[in-house]
């Protein structure tokens, strides 16, 4: 470029990028056509004039997180650094729940009711709030005590609708029971029935996800040796909320879901945004398989989980057509 059209090109970009003007205004400016203009524009980036740069925060990974968006058919994918110093046995990183955090703030809109799954990742979540629109708060699974510090379901429901000045609504019941008939009755008491009647309602769900295996599935550690061992038979890959999921995303052990205070996995599917938060290398099979259910929506995780979930295969359908695979034909 000479002299003059480096400097036409320049006031050009100038207007262009930084003013806001249209190419029609810049073209009546200058005397030119738009397509002039369009020509002169393509010509200041390729002769390096104009570097676009795109910036997200340095703990963000922008293309790991369209990639495994598109892959997996997916609403939202945010894929955060993992930690440098982090062991591969290590379960969620904390930081993901701070990251959910940011992300249910810019999801939840005022009047929407916000369902919660217990995990630790929900918890952690719950606990990085900072600012939430008005919106009814709602426990979606019982508490998981087994005489551990991690208890906090029924806390992080309080939490979540004091940040957000609305309604809580926790369920005050273990997750897990010995029989289907004490969980019904249960489920029958007027606090527990209460809580249930809002799962329809729920509009936005944060859960996390679990592999079958022990300090990585609170639902795995809370059964006797002979129940995981019938389970992990069954080709148990994941838990969600008590349901139990295969390596391509079918349901598996059902029977389990009965003895359990949880949302039902046809009710989760009806919810218009689930969002999973969960990551690490251990858990990066049974992020996939959970992705594969059409449970899912939307995705909080990290690149060491990334990394593995861009090698496997997404499935039959994309996680957001929502499609049971138990439907699709094997």
């Amino acid at each position: 470029m000479g002299p003059a059209e480096l400097m036409q090109a320049a006031a050009m970009a100038r207007r262009f990028y930084l003013e806001g003007k249209s190419k029609i205004q810049i073209a009546d400016e200058f005397g030119v056509s738009r397509f002039k203009v369009a020509r002169v524009l393509e010509s200041a980036v390729e002769h390096d004039l104009v570097r676009i740069e795109i910036r997200v925060p340095a703990e963000l990974d922008a293309d790991r997180s369209d990639a495994l968006r598109a892959r997996y058919g997916l609403r939202h994918v945010v894929v955060a650094e993992s930690p440098t110093d982090t062991a591969d046995d290590t379960p969620d990183p904390e930081h993901l729940g701070e990251v959910g955090a940011e992300l249910l703030g810019e999801l939840v809109a005022e009047g929407d009711v916000l369902g919660l799954a217990w995990g630790r990742s929900t918890i952690h979540m719950a606990a990085a709030l900072r600012e939430l629109p008005p919106c009814t708060v709602v426990q979606l699974t019982g508490v998981y005590d087994a005489g551990t510090a991690e208890r906090g379901s029924v806390e992080a429901v309080r939490r979540a609708a004091a940040v957000s000045g609305g309604e809580a609504h926790p369920i005050y019941a273990p997750m897990l029971l010995p029989d289907s008939a004490t969980a019904d009755a249960l489920r029958a008491q007027r606090g527990i029935a209460a809580a249930f009647e809002f799962f329809d309602k729920v509009t936005i769900a944060a859960v996390s996800i679990g592999s079958w295996e022990p300090g990585i599935s609170t639902v795995h550690d809370m059964l006797n040796k002979d129940e995981r061992e019938h389970y992990a038979s069954l080709g148990v890959a994941a838990e969600m909320s008590a349901h139990l999921f295969d390596a391509m995303g079918r349901r598996v052990g059902r029977d389990l879901g009965e003895r359990c205070i949880t949302v039902e996995a046809e009710r989760l599917r009806r919810i218009p945004e689930v969002v999973a938060i969960a990551g690490g290398r251990r858990k990066a099979e049974a992020i996939g398989a959970v992705l594969r259910s059409g449970l899912v929506t939307s995705l909080v995780t990290d690149t060491a989980a990334a990394d593995l979930l861009l090698t496997q295969s997404p499935g039959v359908r994309p996680a957001l057509e929502r499609a049971d695979p138990d439907s699709v034909p094997r």
